[in-house]
């Protein structure tokens, strides 16, 4: 018998212990970013770390809204759109944030996709870009010369993916699934806007991308242009290290 409740205190020991662990870890990360500097970061560090509270993120449309509890326990890839535009290159970043969660492969499931939108969007509007998030990415790979000029003129904000043409990209495939982005799209909260400002010395340009931990803290910021394959590097050596989320 007392054995047996040693071993039980010993199960519960190693229960509490398995789930404290990978919080204190990305706690330490947190406090002691030098722990990241021992190899060479493709982005730049956050130093410090600024925190975040999830209040702080509002989804901005049904989605959004239905998916906003995904944000936590999850590393983030965070895309900014901080004027009322969403160009080529903001367009280009937030694909770019697709690719990288598909080459995460089996870490896939640790991450999510965040927008950050500053200005109320028309919904139809937005509604573009979206869309675009959805479909285009079959185009950006692709070795035909008018796939490839299709892909270039649509990252274009003033040329809009109709039904006929959305009907030819998504194909065979099932259209809700494949007309679905995986986007979290969040207004932030003044006090957000506030620490993105001070992190950014108050110019936040178009395509720039960040890193967020299960916790909430920013940790990694990328200029815009990034290289998905550095950021994923980058996230392998944070997702090997706190085993978070």
């Amino acid at each position: 018998m007392i054995n047996q409740q040693k071993k039980n205190q010993l199960l519960i020991l190693a229960i509490f212990g398995m789930s404290i662990i990978p919080f204190l870890i990305a706690w330490g990360l947190k406090e002691n970013a030098s722990l990241l500097n021992s190899r060479i970061n493709n982005g730049e560090l956050i130093r410090p770390a600024v925190t975040t509270e999830r209040s702080d993120f509002l989804g901005i449309d049904t989605f959004s809204a239905k998916n906003i509890a995904e944000l936590a326990g999850h590393w983030l890839m965070v895309n900014v759109i901080a004027t009322d535009r969403c160009n080529q290159t903001c367009l280009d970043a937030i694909l770019k944030t697709r690719q990288l969660r598909l080459m995460l492969n089996k870490d896939l499931s640790r991450t999510r996709r965040v927008v950050i939108v500053f200005n109320d969007i028309a919904a139809e509007k937005a509604s573009q870009w979206w869309l675009k998030d959805a479909l285009l990415w079959r185009l950006r790979s692709s070795e035909n010369k008018e796939d490839a000029a299709l892909f270039l003129g649509l990252q274009r904000e003033e040329n809009r993916i109709d039904e006929a043409l959305a009907a030819k990209l998504v194909g065979n495939e099932n259209r809700e699934f494949a007309l679905t982005s995986d986007l979290i799209r969040v207004k932030p909260g003044p006090v957000l806007v506030e620490k993105l400002m001070n992190i950014r010395k108050g110019n936040i340009p178009d395509g720039m991308l960040f890193l967020m931990d299960p916790l909430g803290n920013l940790m990694m910021q990328y200029e815009p242009g990034f290289d998905p394959y550095k950021v994923k590097s980058d996230l392998m050596h944070l997702l090997r290290i706190s085993q978070i989320g």
